[in-house]
């Protein structure tokens, strides 16, 4: 695998972009787990071609030059806001034109998943509501894959 920077990286993926065409990509940072692992799973980014809503994941840039991806919780007349799905901080608004991408395939584990999988139905739908719950039921996850197996002598 070969790391790029990000700054150098984003103006030719945005130029793929509005040639139409999607780009595949491995996931860094731990603001989309635990729907996206850092450096396990892979997302494909397509230019953008329906109106957003609730539950999209979309690729966005920040003012401050920041690239984010992040998942969509509200649209509002005066932008959109976004979290992404370990965090419990809703940002926003965001404007329409910094977001310049959206996520409709990922690949988790190494398996395809799209937004008619239940388990992107779930993080799209539930989890968006689970927001305060977050912190608690990220912990208890983290708690049960530390637990040692229990093994059947055979």
């Amino acid at each position: 695998m070969k790391i790029v920077d990000i700054h150098e990286y984003m103006p030719v993926l945005q130029g793929i972009l509005s040639e139409g065409r999607s780009v595949r990509f491995t996931v860094t940072g731990s603001s989309m787990s635990p729907f996206l692992i850092h450096e396990r799973d892979s997302v494909i980014i397509s230019p953008l071609s329906s109106p957003l809503k609730a539950g999209d994941i979309v690729f966005y840039q920040r003012d401050n030059g920041q690239y984010v991806m992040h998942r969509i919780c509200r649209v509002r007349e005066d932008g959109l806001y976004l979290i992404g799905d370990a965090q419990t901080q809703i940002e926003g608004p965001v404007r329409k034109d910094q977001v310049f991408g959206q996520i409709r395939t990922v690949f988790r584990k190494g398996k395809k998943i799209t937004e008619k999988d239940p388990v992107w139905k779930f993080f799209s739908g539930i989890w968006i509501h689970m927001i305060p719950c977050r912190p608690f039921f990220i912990r208890m996850a983290a708690w049960f894959s530390r637990r040692p197996q229990n093994k059947k002598a055979g």
